[in-house]
């Protein structure tokens, strides 16, 4: 573990920049910002994208920042005002992929290949396999239809050497502008086809399942230096202060990207979008602060969950929508069936490449096993589906036995797959490869006895890297894009790195995951809602109740009878007539939002909910959409959860809400005070409810009015302005004290005492502060309250509450019910 050189955040916040919200739009909101506490604005990526685009990722340019921001000396500018308000930047980082953009010529290196194919000198950027069929181009899969449907369409524009295409313009390689059309689509490096082609036949890299996003080789030190200059230079002169990574997952080996990086920046402080699972550990080589903080949303959302709760609400999810194993009826039985299904149907072209070169490895073995490609292709898919975690790093000592462990239990069950046992041999080869071992490699030196020639080691080499890279894809796409919407029991659950089928976890869990990051990586990244969560943490710490009150979440539905359901009508082929499951995540969705009945709330959940179908791909899917379907869903939504229908989740809503309130402030406050470097997404200091994007991606709005009455002595009047008060309270103790939260500082639990010490979460970082509040408040009420169960504040203070003033004595046991008498939460400091 390398810790970073240049001084830790104390807080970031992110701010999604986009043509609505310009670097001057950021610009303005520093004096607010300044003062709710955070020490770093975190912004998303900044260098040149696709035009209009909302997220930036689409990056076209690494030389320039983006126009439509306000370009680099909006962003300077943007860096002198937050520094004069004592702010730094950090800035969003996209090496895995750039843009196939339309029209191609926004991207100019891209643009040069596909007119000069291999021979341009922008070739090594991208990570195109020449030689995986369609003649030695590179299959460009843009068409909306057959080729020969399509040629009508085709205009080469005299004189300019572009063929166009629609809205698409691609150039012509030289001396072909005057072919007949049929020969001078033929003679191109790039070969025009129909979008249908590219689950199977696509012959680069792209990001998961998205072919408009090519990966760009940043393992060459070349292309890593010319897609990272502008970066570095702006790193130099003191415009960015730090970086986040996006998907390190989809590089050949992001331990060396790291460390090149951490070299090129200075070591400045650095997160990776990694996401961990289960036990996973952040490999120990990686020269980075930590993960952007997924892990840590795992285990704060978990402490909210009520495990006996959501075993009931499992079951009565299973009465309302009967669902197969599944197909949401069984945890690990979904998340099977959906990896199988993304690995045998969207990522063929993946998974052929990967058979390709394991049949040129074996073919050269001095021993030759003969492998039918059927064989590898099964062996491959066995082993895939069988990954518990994203990826395996094949040349990371520090994860060498731990993913050797990981990958001889994924060939134990691959093997079983097989009916004739030699045929499962095909599973031993592509297990070693995948290590990164040599097949049949009798002196253990990865050379069959000899020394590889350079086309065998490249081809290892490639093997284990992109065995990886497939691996991430799979796991993103089957998991978190498919079973997560198919297995909506408890939707809080649902979340990126999230376990729903194991959905709670307790304050042991919690103790002993912050211990280790204070001991591992003490300013790794954490995070409560960001872009890319299916759900801000508010909505999440909504729907979370339901799992202390499952019974009541099954008698609302339940008295509504058949109205609760979703009838899609029996026009609609293969799709039955109903649809429970859908109407099951719809009535939750309408909860969490907590949006008022009517046209605000259903515009806001319908569309919504009409995704996570077509991500679950059971009756309606993005590439086959059923518009009779797709039709009924939205109309259901308005009637139903956000209609007439829906009294009953109001007046549920309003019975919930003290027990709502103690999620949202007991979640923010861990996330503010925990190990770690937080990071608040937009907006979310105060009450943020925000749906799957683009719900969550609107442009930034504010309340620095707000905060200035809390400053001034104003009682908050709901829940939002008692967010924000305890937020920037929070912030601005991190910022004043920041030796007590940082690298050097310490954490450990403080335990109540008495029968209700379950219900309370408390800790102290480094004797000076007590983070203190209420987990599973509904069930505390139902179980008669703190009684005597009481917390011993440690030795010292006077220790004084920040969010009242008042003082309680260090050492000393206080009630809980005493303790906790305003708010369920408490913030104590002995300054």
């Amino acid at each position: 573990m390398t810790q970073p050189s240049s001084p830790s955040p104390t807080a970031t916040y992110r701010l999604q920049l986009q043509p609505d919200f310009p670097f001057a739009a950021a610009e303005r909101a520093v004096p607010h910002l300044a003062e709710l506490g955070v020490s770093h604005l975190h912004l998303s990526p900044v260098l040149e994208s696709v035009p209009g685009s909302t997220h930036g990722y689409d990056v076209v340019d690494h030389t320039a920042v983006r126009a439509e921001l306000g370009g680099e000396r909006g962003l300077r500018q943007l860096a002198a005002t937050a520094r004069a308000h004592g702010l730094g930047l950090v800035v969003d980082l996209v090496p895995n992929h750039m843009a196939v953009p339309q029209p191609a010529g926004l991207n100019g290196p891209l643009w040069d290949v596909l007119r000069h194919g291999p021979a341009s000198p922008y070739a090594r950027w991208f990570d195109v396999d020449w030689d995986g069929g369609h003649d030695g181009r590179l299959l460009l899969p843009v068409l909306g239809g057959p080729l020969g449907d399509e040629l009508p369409h085709f205009v080469v524009a005299a004189g300019d050497g572009v063929l166009r295409y629609h809205d698409h313009a691609f150039p012509l390689r030289p001396g072909t502008e005057e072919l007949p059309l049929p020969r001078l689509l033929a003679s191109q490096w790039y070969r025009l086809a129909w979008w249908r082609l590219a689950r199977s036949e696509l012959n680069y890299r792209r990001f998961f399942t998205i072919s408009e996003l090519i990966g760009v080789r940043v393992e060459d030190p070349e292309v890593f230096d010319a897609t990272h200059r502008t970066v570095l230079r702006l790193v130099r002169d003191g415009v960015i202060d730090g970086l986040r990574i996006d998907h390190p997952d989809g590089l050949v080996d992001p331990g060396g990207y790291l460390a090149r990086l951490h070299e090129g920046t200075g070591g400045r402080w650095t997160v990776v979008e990694k996401i961990l699972t289960g036990d996973e550990r952040l490999p120990a080589s990686w020269a980075c602060a930590g993960t952007t903080g997924y892990d840590a949303l795992r285990h704060i959302d978990g402490l909210f969950v009520c495990p006996q709760g959501s075993g009931r609400l499992f079951s009565h999810y299973r009465d309302f929508v009967t669902p197969l194993a599944d197909e949401g009826g069984d945890w690990e039985e979904t998340v099977r069936r959906a990896a199988y299904e993304v690995v045998t149907h969207d990522l063929v072209a993946e998974v052929e490449r990967l058979v390709r070169t394991a049949a040129r490895i074996s073919g050269r073995a001095p021993r030759p096993g003969d492998h039918a490609p059927w064989a590898l292709r099964q062996a491959l898919r066995e082993l895939l589906v069988r990954l518990p975690v994203y990826r395996p790093y094949a040349a990371d000592a520090t994860r060498a036995v731990t993913d050797a462990a990981m990958l001889g239990r994924a060939a134990t069950g691959a093997r079983g797959a097989f009916r004739v046992p030699e045929e499962a041999r095909a599973v031993d080869l592509i297990h070693d490869l995948a290590l990164g071992r040599c097949p049949d490699e009798p002196d253990g030196d990865g050379g069959h006895g000899d020394t590889p020639d350079a086309a065998d080691r490249a081809d290892r080499a490639d093997f284990a890297a992109r065995f990886a890279q497939t691996a991430s894809a799979l796991h993103a796409k089957s998991v978190e894009d498919t079973a997560f919407y198919r297995y909506p029991v408890l939707l809080s659950a649902c979340e990126v790195g999230g376990d729903p089928g194991e959905p709670a976890l307790g304050p042991d869990a919690f103790h002993a995951y912050c211990a280790r990051v204070q001991r591992d990586r003490p300013t790794t990244g954490t995070v409560l809602s960001t872009h890319d969560t299916k759900r801000s943490a508010d909505v999440r710490a909504r729907i979370a109740v339901l799992s202390e009150c499952p019974d009541r979440w099954r008698d609302v539905l339940g008295s509504m009878a058949e109205a609760a359901v979703c009838g899609v009508g029996s026009g609609v082929d293969g799709a039955g007539p109903a649809d429970p499951m859908v109407s099951w995540l719809a009535w939750q969705t309408a909860f969490g939002l907590g949006a008022p009945a009517g046209g605000a709330g259903a515009e806001r959940v319908a569309p919504a909910v009409l995704k996570a179908a077509r991500e679950a791909g059971l009756r309606t899917s993005w590439t086959e959409p059923r518009a009779d379907y797709e039709e009924a869903v939205t109309e259901f939504v308005h009637s139903g959860p956000c209609g007439p229908l829906g009294a009953p989740l109001a007046a549920l809503d309003a019975e919930l809400a003290p027990f709502v309130r103690a999620n949202v402030l007991g979640a923010a406050l861990l996330h503010l005070t925990m190990p770690g470097v937080p990071d608040l997404y937009q907006g979310s200091e105060r009450l943020h409810t925000a749906l799957v994007d683009p719900d969550n991606r609107a442009p930034a709005r504010f309340r620095p009015e707000l905060l200035a009455e809390l400053d001034g002595g104003a009682a908050p009047l709901d829940l939002s302005a008692e967010k924000l008060r305890l937020t920037a309270t929070a912030l601005r103790l991190r910022r004043r004290r920041p030796e007590w939260f940082g690298a050097a500082a310490s954490y450990e639990p403080v335990r109540a005492e008495g029968p209700a010490a379950d219900h309370c979460v408390a800790f102290c970082r480094s004797g000076r502060v007590v983070t203190v509040l209420t987990r599973l408040s509904l069930r505390l009420v139902e179980t008669g309250g703190w009684w005597d169960t009481g917390l011993r504040l440690p030795p010292g203070g006077p220790w004084r509450e920040l969010l009242t003033g008042r003082e309680v004595p260090g050492g000393a046991l206080v009630g809980l019910s005493e303790l906790l008498a305003d708010a369920p939460v408490a913030l104590f400091a002995a300054e």
